[in-house]
């Protein structure tokens, strides 16, 4: 079936309020300029939930997503380790490490992330399935002007990019919210039923800006 699409690639896109139900952003090169920042007025985090899908066939390590404060490049930071084989979850520049997920090419991941300060500890929900919950940083918020984005990894607060981690594929129904989802309506977002969209960032009302060559696009289904 032929798919219409949205074809959107230029140098810097102004910032938009859209809902993006049904659509994906596509990083077709390798670049360290190319990037999606998600814009927020909240400055100040004592927990926090994000939820993604992706697409890629990098066979290299990579970025999935990014929080950097001017203290804090990766105050929250999720990016795959391909040498090592682990997702890797960093909190106030302190990493976990996740292995044994089947981080597969060329399909689609549902990925949720969360943390809070209380007990430091982060979990990661890969493709429906929960990892242990690890210690990574307790007893400080996230605080402080957030630069989020997709695409490149923050060695600085909105800078920094190294090419050979930056993101080349497909994301799609990016959600954030300021608190520990429950494991029901993590559940209900991975099997992409009806959840509560997030507080801080919602796919379905996201504010957004388009950074270099990334496309936007109607999202890409099967045929049988």
């Amino acid at each position: 079936m032929k798919m219409l699409l949205l074809l959107v690639m230029m140098k810097a896109c102004a910032a938009k309020t859209q809902d993006l139900s049904g659509k994906m952003f596509t990083f077709p090169l390798e670049s360290n300029r190319a990037y999606v920042k998600f814009n927020t007025s909240r400055t100040d985090f004592d927990a926090v939930t994000v939820c993604h899908r992706s697409f890629t066939d990098l066979k290299r390590d990579h970025i999935l997503f990014s929080i950097a404060t001017p203290s804090h490049a990766n105050d929250f930071l999720i990016f795959w380790d391909n040498t090592n084989k682990e997702m890797e979850v960093f909190i106030r520049n302190k990493k976990a490490e996740f292995g044994g997920r089947d981080y597969k090419l060329n399909t689609w991941h549902s990925v949720c992330t969360t943390w809070d300060t209380s007990t430091g500890l982060v979990q990661l929900w890969f493709d429906g399935q929960p990892s242990i919950r690890k210690f990574t940083s307790s007893g400080s918020n996230i605080n402080g002007p957030v630069i989020i984005i997709v695409g490149q990894e923050q060695d600085s607060h909105g800078g920094g990019f190294d090419i050979k981690q930056s993101f080349v594929g497909m994301m799609s129904d990016v959600h954030m919210w300021d608190y520990v989802l429950s494991p029901c309506e993590m559940q209900n977002y991975l099997d992409e039923l009806n959840f509560t969209p997030g507080n801080v960032l919602n796919w379905r009302a996201l504010n957004y800006q388009i950074i270099d060559k990334v496309l936007l696009e109607n999202k890409k289904m099967v045929c049988y």
